[in-house]
């Protein structure tokens, strides 16, 4: 087994790790709209058509995450310089989230795998030691049945004897 610590995830100055601080919703449609070079009317509009989830405070205000900030350039970029109409860039963003499911799933099952092969090997290596150790006390008995076989064969039994 491994006797390496796991690896510490590089966190920012607000102690999240990477991929948790991009999900949190931190900006108000205004901002989240500046930051995407778009008018805040139009990021309602992408929710409404489902193409991103902001996240929601108890008050119900949108908030943004990095995530968010970056789906919407994409957006823009499909639609302006593309030229992709908004439901085929609401496929497109909908393939890369699930795109990005299956390489976190693939991360996760690789991962598993490593971890599997690692107590696989730990558990031959014990199988291997245990029949080493077994054939080594199958020998030793053996030579004490020869010891014995040996030794009454010198000696004849007592009613042999005369």
């Amino acid at each position: 087994m491994d006797d390496r610590p796991d690896p510490v995830e590089p966190r920012d100055h607000d102690g999240l790790p990477g991929d948790e601080r991009e999900e949190r919703g931190v900006y108000i449609i205004s901002v989240a709209a500046e930051l995407a070079g778009m008018h805040p009317q139009t990021l309602r509009i992408y929710e409404r058509k489902g193409l991103l989830r902001p996240a929601r405070t108890p008050g119900n205000t949108r908030r943004y995450s990095e995530r968010d900030i970056e789906t919407l350039r994409t957006i823009q970029q499909l639609t302006q310089e593309e030229g992709i109409n908004l439901a085929g860039v609401k496929m497109i963003v909908e393939m890369e989230r699930q795109l990005d499911e299956l390489r976190r799933t693939i991360e996760d099952l690789s991962v598993e795998m490593q971890r599997a092969r690692e107590r696989a090997r730990a558990a031959a290596e014990r199988a291997r030691v245990e029949a080493e150790e077994q054939a080594r006390r199958r020998a030793a008995a053996e030579r004490d049945r020869n010891a014995i076989v040996q030794r009454s064969t010198l000696a004849a039994p007592p009613w042999e004897r005369r």
